[in-house]
């Protein structure tokens, strides 16, 4: 697990969150309410076929919009089996780690 993952606000900008994107070096953020509690995710595709190729600008564009749904998550104490259970039934690579309602990180396949 990657702890304390860096999440991206709802309220902020797509190109806010692209910029946050590159300079982690990572292909999506968790989205985060103003109360801290995870709204969903948004990946790199998302902004490229939601965001751009609709014409839409990412200076204005918030990132909670063209965000895909729930998140999928898991719990801080799922064990590497659950993990890898959840991440194919749910076809996802990333999934970010919750202790209550706390994003602690995040965990990949490589």
């Amino acid at each position: 697990m990657t702890p304390d993952a860096e999440c991206v606000f709802a309220d902020e900008t797509v190109l806010d969150a692209a910029e946050k994107m590159a300079r982690l070096d990572v292909g999506s953020l968790p989205i985060c309410g103003s109360d801290n509690r995870l709204k969903g995710m948004l990946t790199d595709r998302d902004i490229v076929v939601k965001v751009l190729a609709k014409g839409k600008e990412p200076t204005s564009c918030k990132a909670g919009e063209p965000a895909q749904g729930e998140a999928v998550i898991i719990c801080a104490d799922d064990d590497a089996g659950e993990i890898l259970k959840t991440m194919a039934s749910h076809r996802v690579r990333r999934l970010p780690v919750i202790d209550g309602h706390t994003l602690v990180g995040m965990v990949m396949l490589c």
